[in-house]
């Protein structure tokens, strides 16, 4: 009589990280809930689920939120030899301070990677994740507002502002506040399967077409730098958007070449002239189609374009929507436009 020799293979170990200090309870919830539902909908299935899903961290029990609540890790990293997919938080802005505070964690995590496993990053989790180095030369998202402090933080990060989710050789990133829940749906189609994540996306109710963190960025413009010049020329465009510049003649204005002119304004704000124009003008436009019932021609002319094809590329774009789309999205009174 033959031997049938069964294999049982283990699942894999999913660790959500609960750093001390700072971090944004709703996406170690949110991680948590979403990943066992979908273990869940695998053994509704008779199919074996695909994660051991725990919580880690460095202290016992971490308090947030003055004390109102607490997360209590089931282990510590320290118990955590090795695992598959790391999910890092979202930190509460004071990110040095956080990365500080976890500098064993942050070591942790780099040897997990080395041994294999892949790392996810929820929002200014990104901070976390730059300090252990594994983000050097490669590409990332964090949210908008804290993108200028993640490039003074870590300038040898290429960092794609507006891209909702990053995925580079098992390094995961994404944008701000709650599109990780896109991350983690993209995750799990990745994990478990297509339908799986379709089902999850159902269930929690998450928009699985967006694509970008554009539509809900605002322009912050950037001054907090130290070249007059570039100032000067900042508050002149922001206080005229619609005047027809020729950046030469602007260059020319402030007694600077047209090549030294840019290389300084992309070094104080890390745009162009161009770019940092084009910026202003569609802020302008967005405002003016979230409370006003004007045209898009009549918008596209206040701003200073001439040619509806150029406004429409530039401001999809910067956005991610048409005009029109932009408008009936954010519109104060959309459903009557």
């Amino acid at each position: 009589m033959a031997t049938v020799i069964c294999y049982i293979y283990p699942m894999k170990q999913l660790i959500i990280l609960v750093p001390d200090g700072h971090h944004n309870l709703s996406s170690v919830i949110g991680s948590y809930k979403i990943f066992t539902r979908a273990n869940d909908h695998f053994k509704s299935q008779d199919r074996k689920p695909v994660f051991t899903i725990r919580l880690a961290g460095l202290s016992k029990q971490v308090d947030l939120y003055e004390g109102l609540f607490s997360v209590k890790p089931h282990v510590s990293i320290k118990e955590v030899k090795r695992c598959d997919l790391v999910i890092i938080p979202s930190l509460n802005h004071q990110y040095g301070r956080v990365t500080t505070e976890n500098r064993e964690m942050a070591t942790w995590i780099r040897q997990q990677y080395d041994k294999g496993a892949e790392v996810a990053s929820i929002c200014t989790g990104a901070f976390l994740l730059a300090s252990t180095g594994l983000l050097d030369g490669k590409s990332c998202s964090t949210h908008w507002s804290a993108a200028e402090a993640f490039r003074n933080q870590f300038p040898q990060v290429r960092l794609l502002e507006g891209r909702l989710i990053t995925d580079e050789n098992g390094v995961y990133t994404n944008g701000g506040a709650y599109s990780f829940l896109n991350l983690i749906i993209y995750l799990i189609e990745k994990y478990y399967d297509r339908a799986t994540a379709i089902y999850c996306a159902k269930v929690f109710q998450i928009d699985v077409s967006r694509d970008s963190q554009s539509p809900f960025m605002i322009f912050s413009r950037q001054k907090v730098h130290s070249d007059d010049v570039v100032r000067e020329a900042q508050v002149l465009m922001e206080n005229n958007p619609s005047e027809h510049y020729s950046i030469k003649a602007l260059a020319e204005k402030y007694a600077v070449s047209r090549r030294n002119f840019d290389r300084r304004f992309i070094h104080a704000t890390g745009n162009t002239p161009l770019e940092y124009l084009q910026r202003i003008r569609i802020e302008a436009s967005k405002k003016a189609f979230e409370n006003s019932r004007k045209t898009v021609n009549e918008v596209m002319y206040e701003v200073g374009y001439q040619d509806a094809k150029a406004f429409r590329d530039v401001f999809r774009k910067v956005t991610g929507l048409s005009p029109l789309d932009y408008r009936r999205r954010y519109h104060k009174d959309r459903d009557a436009v």
